[in-house]
């Protein structure tokens, strides 16, 4: 083999390291953190790890732990099949509550195994704006990420927000009913969530069409 032809095929040898060298690098960085990656960045690999996390973390946002929260009305929804609040239990105008009926009155800051009432810290209705009923996975992601409706929240803000925030979190420990039932939890362990909000987040947070 002559010294040219050994040449050619060390520099392909070189180039191709340093294509697999970037694309390991590229993939770990979005598999472990929360950055915006750049334009050229969003590849077919951010698409498909963007798209399979949407959809694992889109099972937890539209069960009814969620969706109970995040009511198209005026008065919140409970129970397994999402009745209307009893006693009359109005959003208000801050949406903890009115008079009386203040959401603290009855739900502190953690669950009354005793009475069946659930809790965690600041209990409240999301804002009429951030209504998921009714809505599908899509539609309440684009809702989630338009700071017009998300109280201004950054894609890294509302990452922290879903993953950390205590009253998002007790879908995982939401308790028993007033009967004793426990309730129902979402179809992802916290665990998997979690990671699942961070690697769709770190993908480019890609919204997919339906």
């Amino acid at each position: 083999m002559s010294n040219q032809m050994k040449q050619k095929n060390l520099h392909a040898i070189i180039i191709l390291s340093l294509i697999a060298t970037v694309s390991i690098t590229l993939a770990n960085n979005f598999t472990n953190d929360t950055r915006i990656p750049s334009p050229t960045e969003i590849t077919t690999y951010n698409k498909t790890a963007s798209e399979e996390a949407f959809t694992k973390m889109m099972k937890v946002l539209t069960h009814k732990r969620c969706v109970n929260c995040h009511p198209a009305g005026n008065r919140p929804l409970q129970g397994e099949d999402s009745h209307i609040h009893n006693f009359n239990v109005l959003r208000g105008p801050d949406d903890h509550g009115v008079a009386a009926l203040k959401c603290k009155s009855c739900h502190q800051e953690q669950n009354n195994d005793f009475s069946g009432v659930p809790g965690a810290p600041e209990w409240a209705l999301a804002p009429l704006k951030m209504a998921w009923e009714g809505l599908n996975r899509v539609e309440i992601a684009r809702s989630m990420m338009n700071p017009e409706n998300n109280g201004g929240r950054t894609l890294e803000e509302t990452v922290k927000h879903l993953t950390e925030h205590k009253l998002v979190l007790w879908a995982w420990e939401p308790g028993i009913d007033a009967a004793g039932n426990p309730r129902e939890k979402p179809p992802v362990s916290k665990e998997e969530y979690i990671k699942a909000v961070k690697e769709w987040a770190a993908a480019g947070a890609i919204i997919p069409e339906k």
